[in-house]
């Protein structure tokens, strides 16, 4: 019986929050593996995911004549109302529940989060500065794809009759595939889409946001405990309950006030850091544009390594190509299709080509005077000088506390702000899906709400390996139905465009 004891007292001493971990380990590691299948590229093993999400995206813009760039000026002038005036003659439908700047900021409020932070700390510590350019033009090229799946999203939506709207790649993959003539695929897409949305709102939209907004408010005000995180999770579920009972109106309302202050805040915290760093921003954009062709030797898989963490993390980031935003957009007030693809373009701009690549600046710049390893990675956390680990968060934390001491509290601040807007935004896609297969009854909403609120609390107690692995493949797991989707339609999105083009010409706005 002695021999048992050092095994009982082990076990009794692990915390609330390692035993779950140690149980959702295993499904989060053979999760990874299964979604990122590798073929060889010069000897390098390159995701099967993101081979397929980069080259839809690229095949977009061009298709579309780089609508990115082209009618980006337009995207803006939508957004600030100028084409209104269009929603208000003829006799087609333009039912919705919010407006283009409402749904905008609720699309953006679900790519707009800890993504931002956390994961462009995890792709610099791993692929060093050259990620940092990969993930831009991940953002650049995302915009295209992103286009043709919100305006999809709409041109297929499907309106109850007491005005709810309900849209998404299950709704334009299932009526979309039926018009041409292929009813089952387009079922069979739509159905594996919506299952695994679900599983993404709550690792990616949910579990990730509650772990790393835990980890930085445990860091920063010390809190000790081995169910600290689990608390926290717990907090984070009753406020992210109150608001997601009232479905995507409420959930508007409290996006439309918190992005913007959210993107402020964040933004202006990152630039001042900058300006107060100006002699080193040079040198910090000239090593990200260099090491993304020239990495160091120290990055695992060189180039391609490099590459690769840039675009995956832009792809967690800015879900373009997966699909979930287009749920979002669906609910707009419009009976033009394309006014809300265009619309939707402006969110990877938004979240990438912006607020990404601040926080990689900052980043970079923290780290020319050799504050970690770039390359030296075990599980997420970055090897520090004096020889710990830190990952994730924290990295970011860390960069914004050296060059303004106190500007961590700032952040804790921000970091909560991200991952509760995050967390309901994704509560709506996961909802949307949830209803797509299991029907729109009371019961079935209570039943997904309260799934999603446990995952909040789990997203708490687990560590950022685990999670990171999950919500990682659960997002862009999503891209396999939903480009294959988009591939065959995207002429519908072309029709849509040139409807919307032709009635601003015929309007003179």
């Amino acid at each position: 019986m002695a021999s048992l004891s050092p095994c009982i007292v082990s076990s009794q001493e692990k915390g609330l929050d390692e035993r779950i971990n140690d149980a959702f380990m295993p499904f989060a590691d053979w999760w990874e593996a299964f979604i990122f299948s590798e073929v060889s590229f010069f000897g390098f093993g390159i995701p099967i995911v993101l081979i397929l999400l980069l080259s839809g995206a690229l095949f977009f813009t061009v298709y579309f004549g780089f609508i990115n760039i082209r009618l980006f000026p337009m995207a803006i002038q939508v957004v600030r109302g100028k084409y209104d005036e269009l929603e208000k003659d003829g006799d087609e439908d333009h039912s919705g529940e919010v407006n283009h700047f409402q749904a905008l900021t609720t699309a953006v409020s679900g790519t707009v989060g800890l993504g931002n932070i956390a994961m462009v700390a995890v792709a610099v510590s791993i692929g060093g500065p050259g990620a940092t350019f990969w993930m831009i033009v991940a953002g650049l090229l995302g915009m295209s794809s992103k286009f043709v799946e919100c305006t999809l999203g709409v041109r297929y939506r499907d309106i109850d009759k007491n005005g709810n709207v309900y849209g998404g790649p299950m709704y334009y993959l299932s009526r979309g595939f039926q018009e041409n003539g292929q009813k089952w695929l387009g079922k069979v897409l739509a159905v594996i889409f919506a299952l695994l949305c679900v599983g993404a709102s709550l690792g990616g939209g949910n579990a990730f946001q509650t772990n790393q907004a835990a980890a930085q408010i445990i860091s920063r005000f010390g809190i000790e405990g081995d169910s600290s995180g689990t608390f926290i999770g717990i907090l984070f579920a009753v406020l992210v309950g109150i608001v997601i009972i009232g479905g995507i109106k409420r959930i508007a309302k409290v996006t439309e006030k918190i992005v913007p202050f959210m993107a402020a805040l964040y933004v202006g915290a990152a630039l001042v850091i900058i300006f107060l760093n100006s002699d080193k921003v040079s040198e910090a954009i000239g090593l990200i544009i260099t090491e993304a062709f020239s990495p160091k030797a120290t990055i695992t898989g060189g180039f391609i390594g490099v590459m690769t963490q840039g675009f995956r993390r832009a792809a967690f980031s800015n879900e373009a190509g997966a699909g979930s935003a287009a749920i979002a957009h669906s609910a707009v007030k419009t009976k033009y299709a394309a006014s809300e693809g265009l619309v939707g373009l402006l969110e990877p701009f938004i979240d990438t080509v912006v607020i990404c690549s601040i926080t990689a600046l900052v980043i970079v710049i923290f780290n020319i005077d050799g504050a970690f390893v770039y390359g030296d990675v075990i599980n997420q956390q970055a090897l520090l000088q004096d020889g710990s680990r830190v990952g994730g968060v924290n990295l970011t934390s860390m960069a914004f506390e050296s060059a303004i001491p106190g500007s961590s509290y700032i952040l804790v601040f921000a970091v909560a702000l991200f991952a509760f807007s995050t967390i309901i935004s994704w509560s709506y896609y996961g909802l949307q899906s949830w209803k797509y297969l299991f029907g729109r009854g009371k019961y079935t909403d209570l039943a997904y709400k309260l799934l999603f609120l446990c995952f909040t609390v789990l997203g708490a107690a687990i560590t950022l390996d685990a999670v990171l692995k999950f919500s990682d493949a659960m997002i862009l797991a999503l891209v396999f139905p939903n480009i294959i989707g988009l591939l065959f339609l995207f002429p519908k999105a072309k029709e849509e465009l040139h409807k919307y083009l032709n009635r601003i010409r015929a309007g003179r706005l």
